[in-house]
């Protein structure tokens, strides 16, 4: 069975990590060549990863919809990108 206890917790990684990890995961389980138990847990660790990669992308499209154009044409109001902040 896959020890989850040595993973990262998903919150904690930024978005290439848990997209990564998530690649990794599927990769896996399309070999299908691993245990049931073990999908099983891959599968909800898939699902935590997919909504954390989903959560980032929301802020991000969130930070792009908040940016301003200036009368000169640079963008104003840039606002640093904070996973933390909502």
């Amino acid at each position: 069975m896959t020890d989850t206890a040595k993973l990262p917790d998903v919150a904690t990684l930024t978005f290439e990590q848990a997209l990564g990890e998530l690649e990794q995961l599927v990769q896996r389980l399309e070999r299908g060549d691993v245990p049931l138990e073990d999908s099983i847990a891959a599968y909800e660790r898939g699902e935590a990863l997919k909504g954390r990669c989903a959560g980032l992308l929301a802020i991000a499209e969130a930070r792009v919809e908040k940016i301003r154009v200036a009368a000169d044409g640079s963008a104003a109001g840039v606002e640093p990108l904070d996973p933390d902040r909502g």
